[in-house]
């Protein structure tokens, strides 16, 4: 359940993550990237989403380290590539994470994409294979909580069959105009977490009409009310954000709350925003 009051979900096994995160993807790999990090953290964020993919954990280590703030204060996500699939190469590539934050540990770790060309005796033992890896990071302490990203049911379903330990957290793609409410509801069911990517649909709500409709009603921001949307559903959103004041934006969405009638009308747009990014039509 979201703790409100301290802004915090605590996760499967006890562990604490801030609810709102700050996503670092594409972000420029310049001193823009370490500059607005370092915005972030001096307004409170405490809670980063990176990737291997991102090619930013170095940078994002940099600035960690530089801020001041000792380690144990931070909630630190990232993911697995797809190119790390097995047990033996994802084990590798959590090596390679380690080595470029200069960590010891992650707080989250997760598969990024599964696996899913092809027939399902074969994508589901890859899935397998790279989930036992993550089982043996935890079991080592150097994730404090394991989870994947983009899994649908029909993924999560024979992982779960087969696991030791849960997913702890699953992210997905959601957002006003790309619910994906069966993808996150059963999720939910199973007591996984949800976490949101994109929450607002990569800047294009932020000029859609009934966001900005929505949001002067409330004296607040689209972007305001897209995250709002997502605390309401029990999700947890990683906005992405280089300037300062949308930064302090999407942290101060605590003090007003969408109406059922204002729900809905989000709940049913028209699909927007969607990234074009499914996890069974992915080529990568």
């Amino acid at each position: 359940m979201l703790n409100f009051q301290n802004h915090t979900l605590e996760l499967a096994n006890g562990v604490q993550m801030p609810i709102i995160g700050f996503g670092t993807w594409q972000i420029p790999l310049n001193e823009h990237f370490t500059s607005s990090v370092q915005t972030a953290i001096q307004i409170g964020y405490r809670h980063f989403d990176t990737a291997q993919i991102y090619n930013n954990a170095q940078l994002l280590g940099e600035a960690i380290r530089d801020s001041g703030v000792p380690r144990s204060e931070f909630f630190i996500s990232t993911k697995l590539w797809t190119s790390h699939r097995s047990y033996e190469c994802a084990m590798e590539g959590f090596e390679q994470i380690l080595e470029q934050l200069q960590m010891d540990y992650v707080d989250l770790l997760l598969i990024h994409w599964p696996a899913s060309q092809g027939e399902a005796v074969v994508w589901q033992a890859q899935n397998y294979g790279a989930w036992r890896a993550l089982e043996t990071i935890y079991a080592q302490k150097r994730a404090r909580a394991i989870g994947l990203a983009n899994f649908l049911p029909h993924h999560l379903v024979p992982l779960l069959a087969r696991a030791s330990v849960a997913p702890m957290v699953n992210q997905l793609e959601s957002h006003p105009g790309y619910t994906q409410f069966r993808a996150a509801g059963f999720s939910l069911a199973n007591r996984i977490p949800v976490q949101n990517w994109s929450p607002l649909g990569r800047g294009t709500l932020l000029r859609h009409p009934i966001m900005t409709a929505i949001a002067e009603g409330h004296g607040v921001t689209p972007a305001q009310v897209a995250l709002r949307w997502s605390l309401q559903h029990g999700l947890c959103p990683i906005p992405k954000a280089t300037e300062l004041r949308h930064q302090q934006e999407n942290l101060r969405i605590w003090h007003f709350e969408l109406t059922p009638e204002e729900m809905k009308i989000l709940d049913t747009m028209p699909q927007t925003a969607f990234s074009g990014l499914h996890p069974d039509t992915v080529t990568f």
